[in-house]
């Protein structure tokens, strides 16, 4: 099983309210990993992503994605290595900062990082 794979495998555990979908599609390029559907009756899309650094790499088709698509889209980055605590390492950022998240990378983006009930909370609270 991939990090990836694992990432949601964690999600799952811990967001038990929300409907999870995971999306295998190898025809339409950049699509996110996850479809997710809370109780409150929205739909939002969530990108996996695994990092040993400060760095996350996309795809173009993936930045296309987030670019076109800005509301109810979200990346999910778990941080291991040196630098994340076991607690504190995940980010749950909007698809519409995918630019500054290429561009400068988890460190310097300012995003929070949070425990992953959290990010599912974050999420099962959308509306």
């Amino acid at each position: 099983m991939g990090p990836e794979a694992k990432l949601y495998q964690k999600l799952r555990k811990v967001s038990k309210d929300i409907s999870w979908i995971r999306i295998e599609n190898l025809s339409s390029l950049g699509t996110p990993d996850l479809l997710g559907y809370n109780t409150l009756g929205h739909f939002f899309t969530v990108e996996l992503k695994v990092t040993k650094g400060n760095k996350v790499r996309f795809s173009p088709h993936q930045i296309a994605f987030h670019k076109t698509h800005p509301n109810n889209t979200f990346i999910l980055v778990e941080a291991l290595g040196q630098r994340s605590s076991k607690l504190f390492q995940y980010y749950l950022i909007p698809g519409s900062r995918i630019d500054k998240l290429v561009a400068c990378g988890l460190s310097k983006l300012g995003a929070c990082r949070l425990e992953l009930a959290a990010c599912s909370l974050k999420l099962q609270n959308l509306n």
